[in-house]
């Protein structure tokens, strides 16, 4: 057993606490926006200069001329407020988000990222994720716990170039919620159906459990 995106999601949503301001990456992490909790008021930012994302829209509802950096169409929530990207990523830079739940191709158990670039893959730029893993007062890495070829992502060190060094807090995947820790992967929270053993063979680094 493992947790479906929705799943992953919605954990992913439990991080979230009133009035924080975050950045949701592309891919998986923008499902986050659909599991916030009723009454908590959080200031979803795009990196290409909106702040305050609101549900996704209707099909009435969609306006060409809004969208998030994956170029999806979104709505606004009230009291949002658009602006420049050059604000956007001063706010990022500038050390102003709280919280950043991004995707990733590997994370190493001293909290490397890598999320940016497979190399002989052509790729049309880095985006906002190095600005937003050096920005953000928190990191999370939302992704599948191993690839789609059975390679393992959670691993001792990282092999693709990186995004950041010792820069993640927590990882949830399909599989597992982990604290990124001084002394290594702390396992806070197992999918249902996961053991202990089962996990540890599809991870890299030897883990420790602070769970049930």
């Amino acid at each position: 057993m493992a947790w479906t995106h929705e799943q992953m999601a919605a954990r992913a949503a439990k991080e979230l606490h009133d009035g924080d301001y975050v950045n949701l990456g592309i891919g998986l992490p923008t499902k986050v926006v659909d599991y916030v909790p009723e009454g908590m008021e959080v200031w979803l930012q795009s990196e290409n200069g909106l702040i305050g994302i609101g549900p996704p829209p209707f099909e009435d509802e969609i306006d060409p001329d809004l969208i998030d950096a994956a170029k999806q169409t979104i709505t606004m929530a009230p009291g949002a407020s658009i602006c420049s990207s050059a604000m956007s990523f001063a706010m990022i830079r500038g050390g102003h988000m709280d919280l950043t739940i991004l995707g990733g191709m590997q994370v190493s158990e001293r909290g490397d990222l890598a999320n940016w670039m497979i190399p002989g893959k052509m790729v049309k730029g880095m985006g906002g994720a190095m600005d937003l893993v050096g920005g953000a007062r928190r990191v999370i890495v939302l992704m599948e716990h191993v690839a789609r070829d059975g390679a393992l992502k959670v691993l001792k060190a990282c092999s693709l170039p990186l995004t950041g060094q010792h820069v993640v807090n927590q990882i949830i995947t399909d599989l597992a919620v982990f604290d990124v820790t001084d002394g290594g992967l702390v396992v806070k929270e197992l999918a249902p159906g996961v053991s202990r053993d089962d996990l540890q063979a599809k991870t890299e680094p030897q883990l420790t459990f602070d769970c049930a």
